[in-house]
């Protein structure tokens, strides 16, 4: 079981402008943030922070893993194509436009990469 993910960044103010937009429709939102990291939580349990944002520990570059990803259950097809569309309006890159993967499958999937690399899709089991 996965208690939260976290996530580097190199600009955490940027990168919170891209997560609090992006992560709204998937049911989160900032709960927390300070000078090293934003939190980000369901609304009505601000406490059970699921996802931060965070500048390293070790004050060196925040860098992404090859191969590494970090996949978020949405509630409904809709909220998997609004996290991308917003994803993208404040500065995500596409990695993976919403839609089925594969094409005849009922998992309905969407990909973006941040400002730091990191990998983030969102999706919906139908």
């Amino acid at each position: 079981m996965i208690g939260y993910v976290m996530v580097g960044t190199n600009d955490l103010q940027r990168a919170a402008q891209l997560y609090d937009a992006a992560l709204e429709p998937l049911g989160l939102c900032r709960a927390e943030s300070n000078d090293d990291y934003v939190a980000y939580a369901p609304p009505n349990a601000p406490s059970a922070i699921e996802f931060y944002v965070t500048k390293p520990f070790d004050q060196q570059a925040a860098t992404f893993g090859n191969g590494g990803m970090i996949a978020l259950l949405a509630a409904s097809r809709d909220a998997v194509d609004q996290f991308h569309a917003v994803a993208l309006k404040n500065g995500g890159v596409d990695e993976g436009a919403p839609g089925p993967r594969p094409a005849d499958a009922d998992v309905y999937y969407a990909y973006i990469r941040d400002f730091d690399g990191n990998k983030i899709c969102a999706f919906y089991p139908d």
